[in-house]
């Protein structure tokens, strides 16, 4: 008997077939910097803050099927889901620092929800409260060209400005929802040494976004804010709401003592901030979010508990169960409980007997090994696999934007030749 494919699953062999022999070259660089130093603000912006990142962007795209993109949305519905719920709140805040436990209202600016993509589907791997990309990845989706049919049918969704009307109406709604009413005056995009940071391109283009629209915004290095008279203030003008970059996710080091103090008196909005990063971003949540039983007696709905299959089974690591998680660690990676960025993050038949030592301490959780999804490009005229990536930025579960990234290596990097950013294009 003939079968006849169904759209999934031939929009899904269709993007597997373009991610293995579509080598074309469609980023426009050209029109990319332009749009940079225009976006910026600055004709010199590209020269000076792009040209020493060579591997930020990469020149091909990722393609992928509508129902895997589908999917991605489901699984980040649940996990929102899941996160109102107040049996899993408390047992997510009961292992959270203290400052997270009071919730001042705002969600969490620009989540990242990131995934591999192999075989089965979507797997979630990691859930980011500062996910750093999405204003360069929103320029980088619109600076494409048309290699053929496909591909120009792909990029109608890329040019629109939803992504940036989805940014300003993404702050307002965090100030009300602490506020009540009105808007922010001045906002402060905040990080440590900000100008040091890989990412700071986008900091810049963040800012001149929020000018655009009307909001005064500044960039400023946590350790310079001043925290006095319930005013927080930065170079002496007050701030009334940070975006924060920061990775010190509970503001516990000492060079963020005033906007810690500013954030418990509830004397500036912060977004994301501790609350959300423990309701969300907390890596030992995922030991509860890839438990179906733990699912069940929270009381998520059959339905979303059946969306959380998507996440590989997460466990905690303690000195009790080290011998039995080294026994199956070619199967997992091993992630650090307050690690961030890829860092001290070990695939399992790579770690030496030195660093097991320390995971077997604690402070670790092992996930089983997601294979991420592979790109196929072209090096100096030969094919070449990457691996790649799909994170996805939302706003209260809503996706804002999707962008990949390839790399080789054990983790995602920005040293890959032919790697960086890519557009994700949906076939």
């Amino acid at each position: 008997m003939l079968t006849v494919p169904s759209v999934a699953e031939a929009t899904t062999s269709l993007s597997a077939r373009l991610n293995r022999k579509c080598f074309c070259i469609t980023l426009d660089r050209i029109a990319l910097r332009d749009a940079l130093n225009r976006e910026a603000g600055d004709p010199g912006f590209c020269e000076t803050f792009i040209a020493s990142r060579p591997h930020l962007f990469s020149n091909v795209p990722v393609f992928l099927a509508a129902s895997a993109i589908d999917e991605m949305r489901k699984i980040v519905a649940a996990i929102e889901a899941t996160a109102k719920l107040p049996p899993y709140r408390d047992a997510v805040l009961s292992w959270a620092a203290e400052i997270a436990h009071r919730d001042f209202g705002p969600l969490g600016a620009l989540m990242g929800y990131d995934f591999h993509l192999d075989d089965d589907g979507p797997k979630l791997i990691e859930v980011n409260t500062n996910a750093g990309g999405a204003f360069l990845n929103a320029l980088l989706a619109r600076a494409q060209k048309a290699c053929c049919s496909e591909v120009d049918r792909a990029l109608i969704g890329t040019r629109d400005d939803r992504f940036e009307a989805g940014v300003v109406s993404m702050f307002e709604n965090e100030w009300r929802r602490q506020r009540g009413a009105g808007s922010p005056r001045r906002i402060a995009i905040v990080d440590d040494r900000p100008e040091e940071q890989y990412l700071y391109p986008e900091f810049v283009l963040a800012r001149q976004l929020l000018l655009k629209h009307g909001t005064e915004a500044v960039i400023g290095d946590a350790s310079e804010l001043k925290y006095d008279g319930g005013r927080l203030r930065l170079d002496g003008q007050e701030i009334d709401l940070v975006y924060n970059r920061l990775v010190d996710f509970t503001l516990d080091r000492r060079e963020h003592a005033a906007l810690r103090a500013a954030y418990r008196d509830g004397a500036v909005v912060v977004t994301p901030n501790p609350h959300n990063h423990a309701l969300f971003a907390s890596k030992r949540n995922l030991t509860l979010l890839s438990d179906p039983a733990a699912l069940e007696a929270f009381g998520l709905s059959p339905e979303q508990r059946v969306q959380l299959a998507g996440i590989p089974r997460t466990t905690l690591v303690t000195p009790d169960n080290s011998d039995a998680a080294w026994q199956s660690r070619k199967d997992m990676f091993f992630k650090p409980l307050s690690g961030h960025g890829s860092k001290a993050v070990y695939r399992g038949d790579k770690v030496t007997k030195g660093v097991w030592a320390e995971i077997a301490r604690g402070g670790y959780v092992a996930q089983s090994f997601a294979a991420p999804g592979q790109r196929m490009i072209e090096i100096d005229g030969a094919p070449a696999p990457r691996k790649m990536d799909v994170r996805l930025y939302t706003y209260d579960g809503q996706v804002l934007l999707a962008a990949a990234r390839l790399y080789q290596g054990q983790t995602t990097n920005f040293r890959t030749p032919g790697g960086g950013f890519a557009p994700v294009l949906v076939v």
